[in-house]
C-alpha cells in the first residue's frame, strides 16, 4: 500500500520519530477517508479535493496551525509519490494553507532567573539537587525536554565542559557547559552517588533511581518557575526560549545560537530576534527624550 511505503520511507530513511510517523499516517488517512474510497488513488486527486478538505477542517473547528500541519503531511506524501513516478503532477503544489499570526515566544527575564538559581532554596536533599540541576541544565544549554530526558552519563563530559545531545531526526550536537552549571551538575552527581543510584545509565533520575519522564520534568519546572513569575506559560520550552533570547540580547551570533539549539533552519531561530527587538524598543522608549 502506498501510504505504508511512504511511512516506512520517513521512518527508516528520513529518521522521523515514531510520534511524527503516526501523525503523518493519521493525517493522510483522514484526507483519503474524506474524499472516499477504501483504496487510496492518489493519481485521481486534484487541488479542489484538497481545498474542500481544508474547508471541512475549518467547519470542524480545527485550528489554522493544525490545518497547516495536516497539509504539510499531505505535501510530503505527494512529493514522495512524484519522486517515485507514481503520479505525474503534485496536486498540493497550488494549495496554500491558512496564515497564522506570529506569537512571540514566552521567556523569563534574566534577573528572575538569577533570583531562582542564586537565591532560592531548592533543598540539600537529592530531589532538591536534582531539581536545581534540571532547571539550570535547561537554562544553561537550551536543550529540548526530550533531549534532557534521554540524557545519559556518557553524554555528559564535565572535565571537557560539554554535553553531547541527540536531537530531532537523531542529529547529534555538542553544547558547552558553563562554569556555574558544571558546579551544579557535580553537586547533583555527588548526591546521586550518596543515594546509591547508578552513575552509568540515565543522567537525571527519580527519587527511586529510575530514569526521569516528561511529566515529572514538567512538574519540576512549573513548580519552580511559579516561585519567580506569574506568567501563564511555565514549561521546559519556556526555558529553552529564555536561553536563546538572552544569548541574542547579549549580542551572540544568530548562527551560533542556531547551532546550539539544533535548529535545521535559520528561520526557526530568527523568531527570537523579535523578542530582542521588543527589549530594544522598551529601552529606547525609556531613554530617548522624544520617545
Amino acid at each position: 500500500m502506498l501510504i505504508d511505503q511512504f511511512l516506512k520511507y520517513i521512518q527508516y530513511e528520513k529518521n522521523y520519530s515514531t510520534h511524527t510517523v503516526f501523525a503523518y499516517k493519521k493525517d493522510i488517512e483522514q484526507f483519503f477517508g474524506f474524499i472516499g474510497g477504501d483504496e487510496p488513488k492518489p493519481e485521481n486527486v486534484d487541488s479542489s479535493d484538497i481545498r474542500l478538505w481544508i474547508a471541512q477542517l475549518y467547519d470542524d473547528g480545527i485550528s489554522p496551525k493544525s490545518v497547516n500541519r495536516k497539509l504539510s503531511s499531505l505535501k510530503s506524501f505527494f512529493k514522495y509519490l512524484l519522486r517515485q513516478d507514481i503520479i505525474k503532477s503534485d496536486p498540493v503544489r497550488l494549495v496554500e494553507g491558512p496564515k497564522i499570526p506570529k506569537r512571540l515566544p514566552s521567556f523569563i527575564k534574566e534577573k528572575e532567573m538569577e533570583v531562582l538559581l542564586d537565591y532560592t532554596d531548592f533543598g540539600s536533599d537529592f530531589s532538591g539537587c536534582r531539581d536545581k540541576a534540571v532547571i539550570e541544565m535547561f537554562y544553561g544549554t537550551g536543550i529540548r525536554l526530550s533531549e534532557l530526558v534521554s540524557l545519559t552519563h556518557r553524554m555528559v563530559d564535565l572535565p571537557s565542559g560539554i554535553i553531547k545531545v541527540t536531537g530531532k531526526r537523531n542529529k547529534q550536537r555538542i553544547i558547552p557547559v558553563n562554569h556555574q552549571l558544571r558546579l551544579t551538575l557535580l553537586t547533583y552527581i555527588d548526591e546521586k552517588s550518596k543515594n546509591g543510584f547508578n552513575l552509568a545509565g540515565s543522567f537525571f533520575v527519580t527519587d527511586k533511581g529510575e530514569g526521569v519522564y516528561e511529566k515529572l520534568i514538567y512538574r519540576i519546572v512549573k513548580k519552580h518557575l511559579a516561585m519567580i513569575t506569574t506568567q501563564s506559560k511555565k514549561s521546559p520550552h519556556v526555558l529553552r526560549h529564555t536561553f536563546a533570547t538572552i544569548l541574542l540580547n547579549k549580542g551572540a551570533d544568530i548562527n551560533a545560537v542556531k547551532a546550539l539549539l539544533g535548529h535545521a533552519n535559520l528561520s526557526a531561530t530568527e523568531v527570537y530576534t523579535h523578542n530582542t527587538f521588543e527589549e530594544l524598543k522598551k529601552i529606547y522608549n525609556k531613554a530617548h527624550p522624544r520617545a
